[in-house]
């Protein structure tokens, strides 16, 4: 399967008062044709930040792109002009944010948001771009779209926001959409709701997809392959159905035991948690991040960080102990 996006080496740095933040550490990846590649890792572990990344909306200052390559159509969206960069977002790559009321101007109705990008990038007129706004409301499921598309933000609900969100990342029908935690705020059911739609767009409009989120059971039936990040490094790649059968990595297998699994809803014990504290992502370490809290570290990771490697096809860890740990079940 070719290869749609492809980052190389990429480092991302916060440059503070006092200290600098290493950010993003020296990752690469590739993002195939059609595939729905999953960013696993708790909050600092650099899953959003080397997102953004992507479309260069890392505020500089403080943050800078150090180095790396992301290779799109043959260009690096690193180096090409803004203007040749702002052509691609929202019309090539969109995203989906977090927090939708954050995302979406206040004071400005729904329909006219929506429109901005058809406008722009497609040329359409205002009556044009209306009609296909309106098309999409009742795609992602908004009943009364030829009503509601005269709403404010605040009048719709969390769920109905969160669908007005995903149909403004698909107003150009993007080859690449990027979704940063685009569930968390929601209960479980309209969670569901919008995973659902999700993996359904992802098929009618073929659309490559960067799903980041904190928790490995909210992608388990969503992506192809999970990456699994940790102090802004890359610590386990594989595709989905080995990430939750075999972890490799003693952190993959922390946040695994860490899902609530249903046989255990009414049992009365407390739920697995990792010991320990993040990592200090104030200073580049010359061991492995996971160390201090790894109940399987041995010498040689408080010494020296483990490079990510091969260990079969479409799979990598970087653990220096990977090959001799067998876990519980």
């Amino acid at each position: 399967m070719d290869n749609i996006l492809e980052v190389t080496n990429l480092k991302v740095e916060f440059s503070m008062q006092n200290h600098t933040i290493y950010a993003v550490n020296d990752i690469s990846y590739n993002l195939a044709s059609g595939e729905i590649l999953g960013v696993v890792g708790e909050s600092g572990s650099g899953k959003s930040v080397s997102a953004m990344s992507i479309l260069r909306l890392i505020a500089i200052p403080p943050g800078k792109i150090k180095s790396g390559k992301i290779i799109f159509n043959n260009q690096d969206l690193l180096t090409i002009p803004i203007e040749e960069l702002r052509k691609i977002r929202g019309n090539d790559i969109s995203m989906i944010y977090q927090d939708p009321m954050t995302t979406f101007n206040p004071v400005l109705k729904i329909g006219k948001q929506l429109s901005e990008s058809l406008i722009i990038h497609k040329g359409y007129d205002s009556l044009k771009a209306r009609r296909e706004v309106v098309d999409l409301l009742n795609l992602v499921g908004i009943p009364n779209a030829e009503k509601r598309i005269d709403d404010y933000p605040y009048q719709f609900s969390g769920g109905m926001r969160q669908r007005a969100l995903i149909a403004m990342a698909l107003t150009c029908q993007p080859k690449i959409l990027i979704a940063d935690e685009p569930t968390t705020a929601l209960d479980v059911t309209i969670q569901a709701q919008i995973i659902n739609l999700i993996k359904k767009l992802k098929k009618q409009y073929n659309m490559s997809i960067i799903w980041i989120s904190h928790d490995l059971g909210v992608i388990a039936g969503l992506a192809d392959r999970v990456i699994v990040m940790y102090g802004g490094f890359i610590v386990e790649e594989a595709p989905a159905t080995l990430i939750y059968r075999d972890p490799l990595h003693p952190y993959t297998h922390g946040l695994l035991r860490s899902i609530v699994k249903s046989e255990n809803k009414n049992k009365k014990e407390l739920l697995y948690s990792i010991n320990g504290n993040p990592p200090i992502i104030t200073e580049e370490p010359d061991y492995c991040p996971f160390y201090p809290r790894c109940a399987y570290a041995t010498q040689i990771c408080s010494k020296e960080n483990p490079k990510l490697v091969s260990t079969a096809k479409n799979r990598r860890v970087a653990c220096w102990n990977a090959e001799e740990i067998v876990y519980d079940k």
